[in-house]
Parts: structure tokens; sequence; C-alpha cells
């Protein structure tokens, strides 16, 4: 049927830029690929300008007191670690000759501010500093600057120290290596799932379409819209801090995205050559329902990716601004790119008319939808109790941080953080840091003897000495070593402990160490404190988010459909489909299940407490994109007959075929992006396959027909004052 009823203010906009389209083809297209010539160029470096950090609140009080900390005393979490071995022991003096020796000329490197080891440091250092077999021993270091900076410092000295070094192999963490490392692995896997997404996709359009040509035009979007997306993120780290990760999402929705748009304007182009216009009408045409389909859905996924945004942490705001660019890029791509395609290949794609249209009313899924209309309610309920037994894992989640094992074994210094984790009694890393800016000194034992009774404190090391289990095991300090804990009234404790520090028990730590009475005002600072600040930021946060999220979501719905009753059921129904999805994370990578089938991960019996928000925000946009395109088809069919289980079908019929091909390359694209070494990343390609799927299959298959059977004509009711309004501001699709 073609479609040539003129719409509403969405419609006249998206019939403009098709209009635009056809008469300036040429135009367009060369500007397309000027534009990605010139993205492509600016950002080949968009990776090394990208940062591996942004997890904390900047806001929080850890915060705030390690940057004291650092600014008042010099001191903060090391973050360029040595980790010398060897076969005889530390105390034989070639190998303490050579620990010395790198300790002192590490010291020496510009840029790094303070080094401790096992042979150049006090006696509470050596305590922590050495391996239970005495085989090994660490030199740690602090690297001056942010982040960025230690990664690239780390990266200019990990050559100068990492080897061999006489009868000692020397390896090298901390946070510099392991940042450094990260960003090439995210390099690498970037480049493996390109090469994986792209001819598999291509492959699935060819069979989508029947052709090669037609197949080309979506990846052709795709690849713009990456390029346009990196574009974007460099020119971001420009101004602000973006974080490394958000390459990944940004390629694969990228190309996702603008291969869904692309399909449905293909889809529907030929659809309208089929029922006899030609291209220039079969474009216009295309415009006003598709088009319309596709603006409607980059604004819903575009809030759902914004709500990031209320986030303090720039780990999210980055997805933030990777998705909407995303989106953007992809909707203009098929809005304005692929319609002057359409009309300089038409012809081409005209010659496939020949082929008989099937109607509405034949195909899989109509007679699907009327088998499912015909008993509703069993079908309703059985897909909503599958749902939430998948969902039902997540009711045990826990929810940490990700740290060195986030990264493949293979990776170095994830090998040598291993080490450490197995053969000494302290966590290298895991140390608290207590800060009182008006310290009584007389009351500073006391208060470091109390400390050291908390479980799993190893030791406490302050101004008036080295404290274990309650009792004083090394005396007070004297001289530079003493000096070094005391600025006028101001005064710090090093809480170490045998504690994973990115873990529940280390977040449980930091809150134990808070809650020890001190004598004076105190604060405390290390990574268990940093991470337990985060989770309470985003735990006052996620409400608003959230409400930010659904209401917006709403009103967009609302405007496309001028229905109260649509939106809500589309609110519920992905809210359904994410508790699967949530589920399905906790079983695999929380309680380790199928790491056969999604590719080795080290199981910490966790899940990053970062990716719930993230994987909500992403996959509730998709899941609407979705349901975008499927509600207006079958709009359309309703405001054409009036019969709503018909319209259901026919929508269902004319829509299924091409969610299901977006569905499969999304999926594909996905599980691409999910091949990465990287958990954090991995994580995020296997939920959002799973998304996909289970909103392809069980949501838009059966719970939406069988919804809107037992809706009835309530499906598009809306009160009288609102529907005036929705055609009085040229809303509706036929005002």
């Amino acid at each position: 049927m073609s479609s040539t009823a003129r719409g509403g203010a969405g419609t006249r906009l998206v019939e403009a830029l098709g209009s635009f389209a056809l008469r300036r083809r040429r135009v367009v297209l060369v500007g397309g690929v000027l534009f990605a010539l010139l993205a492509a160029g600016i950002s080949g470096n968009v990776v090394e300008r990208l940062s591996s950090a942004g997890f904390d609140d900047p806001g929080s009080e850890s915060v705030r007191t390690g940057d004291t900390l650092e600014r008042r005393f010099g001191v903060r979490v090391p973050n360029f670690v040595l980790l010398v071995k060897s076969k005889r022991s530390i105390d034989d003096p070639e190998v303490a000759g050579t620990g010395a020796a790198l300790a002192g000329r590490l010291a020496r490197e510009p840029g790094v501010d303070r080094v401790e080891s096992y042979w150049t440091s006090g006696p509470s250092a050596r305590r922590r500093l050495r391996s239970r077999d005495r085989r090994a021993a660490l030199i740690q270091a602090q690297l001056r600057g942010d982040d960025d900076a230690v990664s690239a410092l780390a990266k200019k000295l990990a050559p100068a120290y990492e080897g061999r070094w006489g009868k000692a192999e020397v390896g090298l963490t901390g946070l510099g290596p392991l940042v450094a490392q990260t960003e090439e692995q995210v390099k690498q896997d970037l480049m493996k799932a390109e090469l994986i997404a792209l001819p598999l996709t291509l492959l699935a359009l060819f069979f989508v379409f029947r052709g090669a040509l037609a197949a080309a035009l979506p990846l052709a979007i795709g690849v713009l819209s990456i390029a346009g997306t990196m574009l974007a993120l460099r020119l971001l780290s420009e101004v602000t801090e973006v974080s490394v990760f958000a390459v990944n999402l940004a390629t694969a929705l990228g190309l996702g995205l603008a291969i869904d748009y692309s399909l449905f304007v293909v889809a529907r182009y030929r659809d309208e050559l089929a029922a006899g216009l030609p291209p220039p009408g079969a474009i216009l045409a295309t415009m006003r329902t598709a088009g319309r389909t596709i603006l409607f859905s980059a604004v819903t996924v575009a809030i759902s990716l914004a709500g990031l945004l209320v986030f303090p942490m720039y780990y999210l705001r980055s997805f933030a601004y990777a998705g909407v660019a995303v989106v953007v890029i992809a909707a203009i791509g098929a809005l304005v790119l692929l319609p002057a395609l359409l009309a300089v290949l038409g012809p081409r794609l005209e010659a496939r008319r020949t082929r008989r249209a099937r109607s509405p009313e034949e195909g899989f899924w109509h007679r699907f939808a009327t088998l499912v209309m015909r008993r509703p309610l069993p079908v309703a309920t059985l897909a909503v109790a599958l749902l939430l037994v998948l969902g039902t894992p997540f009711l045990h989640a826990s929810l940490a941080f990700s740290d060195d094992r986030n990264l493949p074994e293979s990776a170095a210094a994830r090998q040598v953080s291993d080490d450490i984790r197995r053969d000494f009694a302290v966590r290298e890393g895991g140390t608290l840091f207590v800060l009182s800016e008006r310290a009584l000194r007389s009351e500073i034992a006391g208060y470091a003897q109390r400390l050291s009774r908390v479980p799993g404190v190893v030791a406490v090391s302050s101004a008036s000495g080295s404290f274990e289990d309650g009792r004083r095991a090394l005396p007070a300090p004297r001289g530079p070593d003493r000096r070094r804990f005391l600025r006028g009234r101001s005064t710090w404790l090093a809480v170490d402990s045998r504690i994973e520090p990115y873990s529940i028990a280390g977040e449980r730590l930091a809150r134990r160490v808070e809650a020890i009475r001190a004598p004076f005002p105190v604060s405390v600072t290390g990574i268990q404190a940093r991470i337990a600040d985060t989770k309470a930021t985003m735990a006052d946060r996620l409400p608003f988010a959230l409400a930010v999220i659904v209401l917006t979501t709403f009103i967009a719905l609302l405007a496309m459909t001028g229905s109260i009753l649509a939106p809500l059921k589309a609110l519920l129904l992905n809210a359904l489909s994410l508790t699967a999805v949530f589920g399905a994370l906790v079983f695999i990578f929380q309680d380790g299940h199928l790491a056969w089938l999604v590719g080795d991960f080290t199981v910490t019996d966790t899940l990053n407490v970062l990716n719930p928000p993230l994987m909500f925000c992403i996959a509730f946009g998709l899941s609407m994109d979705y349901e975008v395109f499927m509600l207006s088809r079958i709009k359309e069919e309703y405001d054409r007959t009036g019969d709503n289980a018909s319209s259901v079908a026919r929508g269902l019929q004319q829509t299924g075929p091409i969610i299901t091909a977006a569905a499969a390359v999304m999926t594909i694209v996905f599980l691409a992006f999910a091949s990465s070494g990287v958990t954090n990343v991995k994580v995020i390609g296997v939920g959002l396959a799973i998304a996909v799927v289970v909103d392809a299959t069980i949501v838009r298959a059966a719970l939406v027909p069988a919804f809107m059977r037992l809706a009835g004509r309530f499906n598009w009711w809306a009160p009288a004052p609102l529907r005036r309004l929705h055609t009085r501001l040229g809303l509706a699709e036929g005002s």
C-alpha cells in the first residue's frame, strides 16, 4: 500500500529531508564521502586520546580526601609496581643489590614522586613488601599526574624495567601498566570485532535483500555512522574526559542502529516500488512513513542513552556522549544520505519489482500473531512468567568494581597482579589512608591501635609507630620517616589489608574503618573507600535517571501514537525484557556459567556495579527502537481500517521480517564485540545481544500481540483534550 497522506510536523520534516536529498543527490553523496574521509583522518588516533579511568565520583569525600593527601603529603596509592622474583632469597646479596639498584634508578626517573621497596624502605614497609616465601619482593612507585599521564609514563618506563635482571625476573603492574595494557587490548579488540562483524553483517544483509547492491546500502550508512561517532569522540576528548570503553559501544551501536534504520528505509522503499510508485515518489512516501518512524525512534533511543548523564562518573557519561552521537549520525545517514543513494540507484533496485508482492494477510508473522491473539491471556501469562524466571538470578546479584582480572590472563600486568594476590600477605593497592587535618598527636597511637583490630587489617602505620592486632609492632619512626606523616596539625595513617580491594569485602572494610571512633576529625580514602562512595552516589542518582528516561520516553511515544496505553505497555514490556537480561548476566558472568559459549573470562563472583545502569539505558533504548517500528506500522493499519486484531496481525507481518533481520544483524555485531578480551566489554556485548534476541522474540512476537489483543480499542485511547492537542501540534500522522 502506498502511503501518500500528508503528515504532521515530524512527517513534514523528514519529507523535506527526502525532497532535499532527491534534488541535491550528488551534493549529498559527495558531502557524505568527504565527511567520512575527514572523520577517519581526524579520529585515527582516538583511542590514544581517551582514558581507561572515570569510575569514581569526582565529588565524593574519598576522592577529595585523596586529592588533599596527595597535595599535602605527596601520598597516593602506588600506581607503578615492580615485582622482583628470584629462585634465591630476596636477601641474597646479588638479588638485594639488584632490587636496591632498581629502586634507586626508578626514584631518579622524571615524573616519579615516591618509591618504596623491600630493600630501601623502613621496617614497616619491608614487612608488607615481601612475599610469604621470601623469594619475591615489591618496588612501589607513585607516578605523577592524572590517569592518562600515569598511563603514558608507564608505557615509557616499562621497557627499561621489565624483564631479566641478573638472578631476578622483573614484572610490572599497578594502575599505570594496567591502564596502558587495557588501552592496547581495547584497540586490538576493536580491530578484531570489526573484521568479524563487517563481513558477517554484509552476508546477513545479502540474504535479507537477496541482492548485493541493496545489502551494501545499510552497511555503507553503518560505516559512515562509525566514522562520524569516532570524530565526535575525538572532538569531545579536547574538552572533557572520555572513556576508552565508549569506543567499542560507539562502533557496535553505530553499525547496528545505522543498519536498523537503513533496513526499514530500504524495505519500505521496495514496498512502495512494488505498489507501483516511481522511484522519486517511492522515496517521498518512504520518508513520510518509515522516515517519521526513524525520527521518533532516534529521539527515544537518544533520550534513553542521555539518562547516563545523570551520573557524575565520566565512564558512564562517555557512553551517553557516544550513544547520542551515534543515534544522531545514524538517523541523519538514514534520512538524508540513504535517500540520495536510493535516488541514484533507484532504477537498479526497481528491477526487483517483478517479484510478487506478498499480501499482509500472508506469511508466518501474520499467522503467528493471529494464533497468539486467539489465546492472548495464556500466551501473555506464560511469556511474563518465562521472563521473570530468567530474571531470578539477579536477586542474588553482587555488585562491585572490576580489577586487574578485567584483562585476559595473557596480559602481563594481570599475571603480575595474580602473583601478588597469591604470594603476598598484603594486597597491592589495598591500602586505606586515613587523613586528619586537626589531629591530636598524643591520641594517634590509641587510634591506630583501634584501627589495627579491625578484621582484615594486617597493619596500621602512623607517626606513632606500626600496630598489628592492637599491639605496637614497631616503634614510632624518627627523623624524615616521622616527618613524612606530619604537617603541622595534619597527619595520615596507612591501613594495610589482606582483603581484595575491589571486592564487596573491601568495601565493607572501608566502612568499618570509617566507623572506628576517632579522637579527632578524620576522612578515609583508598580504592575501597572510593568504591563505597561511588556505589552510594549511584544509588542516589539511579532513581532520578530512571524517572527521566521513563517520563521522557513516555512523552515521546505519546507524541508518536497519541495514546496513553501504548506507551505504558511499551515501558512495562521493556522492563520485563531487561529483567531477563540482568538475570542472564548474573548467571553467566557472576556465577560463572556458559564460559565455553561466551568466551573465556575470570569469574570474580561479582558484576561491575557500573554495568547494570549502563545496560539498562542502552538495552532500553534498543527495545524502544523496535517498539517504535512495530507500533508505527500497527497504528498506520489501525488508522486505515479501524480493526484492532487485523491491524496488529498485518502490522506484525509487515515489520516482523525486518525486525527479525535487524535483530539478527544487531546480534551479530554485539557478539562480535563480545569476543573482546576485556571482561567489561564482553559483558556489554553479550548482554546487549541477549536483550536484542529476547526483545525480538518473546516480547515483539508474543507479548505485544497478546497485550494489544487484550486491550482492544483502548490501545489508542487518549482523553479528548489530549487528542485535540496532539492534532493541533501537528504530531498526529494524519493531522
